[in-house]
């Protein structure tokens, strides 16, 4: 069959009228299988369909299971059932094997259940792209279209004749054409004109990718600069502000260094004693740090020793009231 559909199409080939000897063979091919993916309709009731069938398959492998589990036990008990227990049992696997056999044929023969719905499903479909298909012949001016997934063996096919694509684009317009206005519709079929017609004239095509790819390529160079220069007025920010803080720590004599503040008002006075102090002999930025680290040193210090004499007295509030107890404990014995 295939052979003959081959020699059929290379006859038609070889044999152009005149007109077609003059421009020259236009040929073109869509791929069924790929448009069909790319509708969402189609994938949906798809996906339902292999569920269905899912479960069919899931029944006869149950179905399966039981023929199998009463062959396995006539095997086993063959020798201690009488023969017309034999029979009857056997009986029951042949009627059991017929009737799986048969809803195998009904799930998923050639006329079964699988086939007649996905011919239900897809056939509306196939009349829509059948449509498109001619409308583009007619339109584009081709002599041969052809179905890459039919049974109709392509060794050989070009993406440039590849129409899919485009026939997937005018299967979804015509969808959402049903929930247009008809404003819309006159802007929509304009704007399809005007895609067809460009489609049509490879050299502006071209031209225009041109256009496109310099355009892309002159907003990623304003973008870059755009990045650069806010990146140096950052920078410049920065900078100034360090050398805002350079000079009016030069100017005041002070340096802040957070992690010296102390957190107990006694060093907030302390600190601001020894500022005042400094403002007539100007101590060095150097000499303020040292006297602060000086003052939180003393701090800890205090502190370390405070610590140290409240444990020493809870050691002998301790004992005491150990020696207290021990005493009590003794003049109870004796009473």
């Amino acid at each position: 069959m295939k052979m003959k559909k081959l020699i059929f199409i290379l006859a038609l080939l070889s044999f152009p009228t005149q007109a077609q000897t003059a421009r020259g063979v236009k040929i073109g091919y869509i791929d069924m299988e790929y448009i069909l993916e790319k509708v969402p309709d189609y994938a949906e009731a798809n996906n339902q369909l292999e569920q269905k069938a899912q479960k069919w398959k899931q029944e006869i492998e149950v179905k399966k299971t039981e023929i199998t589990k009463l062959k396995d036990g006539l095997k086993t008990e063959r020798v201690l059932l009488t023969k017309e227990l034999i029979e009857e049992r056997e009986e029951e696997i042949a009627y059991l094997e017929k009737e799986l056999l048969e809803y195998q044929e009904k799930r998923f023969g050639p006329k079964g259940d699988l086939i007649i719905q996905k011919t239900v499903l897809i056939k509306p479909i196939q009349d829509q792209i059948f449509t498109i298909v001619q409308d583009v012949a007619e339109q584009r001016k081709y002599d041969f279209i052809f179905d890459k997934s039919s049974d109709l063996t392509m060794l050989f096919a070009a993406q440039k004749y590849d129409i899919s694509d485009f026939v997937v684009k005018k299967l979804t317009a015509s969808q959402k054409r049903e929930e247009m206005s008809k404003k819309q519709l006159k802007a929509l079929e304009a704007k399809e004109a005007l895609e067809e017609g460009l489609e049509e004239n490879p050299a502006f095509t071209e031209r225009q990718r041109l256009l496109d790819e310099k355009k892309a390529a002159r907003e990623k160079l304003i973008e870059e600069r755009k990045l650069a220069n806010e990146q140096k007025k950052a920078d410049a920010a920065e900078k100034r502000k360090k050398l805002l803080e350079e000079r009016d720590a030069k100017k005041n004599g002070t340096v802040i260094e957070k992690e010296i503040i102390a957190d107990s008002t006694n060093t907030k006075e302390v600190n601001n004693k020894e500022v005042l102090e400094g403002v007539d002999k100007k101590p060095t930025p150097a000499e303020i740090r040292q006297k602060a680290i000086d003052e939180r040193n003393r701090k800890l210090e205090e502190r370390k020793k405070a610590i140290e004499e409240k444990k020493k007295k809870l050691a002998e509030e301790k004992e005491a009231a150990k020696k207290a107890k021990e005493q009590k404990t003794e003049i109870e014995n004796k009473n």
